[in-house]
């Protein structure tokens, strides 16, 4: 599935539709390059999930965490890791337990596409805007964004 997002309204929108789909366990996989609003999209989600208030970028920090919402968000930036093993240290799982993972940059945690609660966001440049390239694990049958 292509979304066009030719502006802001249009990812804050395509935000709240995922926000309103996304259930415990499920990963929210960001993929793009540099610029393409990765983060801007999590933060979307995150906004439209309930949280008010600043959504800092996890560049350096790599996990943030947003537990205080009904359901409960982890929003992941693994830019800078070096190997998918550092994701243990990280203590991943532990923050995944009944919450939904926002990952960019997944494949350098080892990706997520493998798992059937895996909803994957390629984002790349457009002459309009973005375009975000979608496709859900067997999890979203039935009710991708």
């Amino acid at each position: 599935m292509i979304v066009d997002l030719p502006d802001l309204a249009a990812m804050a929108a395509f935000g709240r539709r995922i926000a309103g789909k996304v259930r415990p366990g499920d990963v929210v996989a960001l993929t793009g390059d540099l610029g393409t609003g990765k983060t801007t999209l999590a933060r979307a989600i995150i906004a439209a999930s309930g949280h008010e208030g600043e959504v800092p970028s996890p560049t350096f920090t790599i996990l943030e965490t947003y537990d205080h919402l009904d359901l409960p968000l982890v929003h992941a930036d693994f830019y800078r890791l070096e190997s998918p093993a550092e994701v243990e240290e990280l203590g991943l799982d532990d923050y995944r337990d009944g919450a939904v993972l926002l990952a960019e940059w997944p494949d350098h945690a080892g990706g997520f596409a493998h798992e059937a609660d895996c909803l994957s966001i390629a984002l790349e440049r457009a002459e309009n805007g973005r375009r975000a390239i979608v496709e859900g694990g067997q999890g979203w049958l039935g009710r991708m964004p």
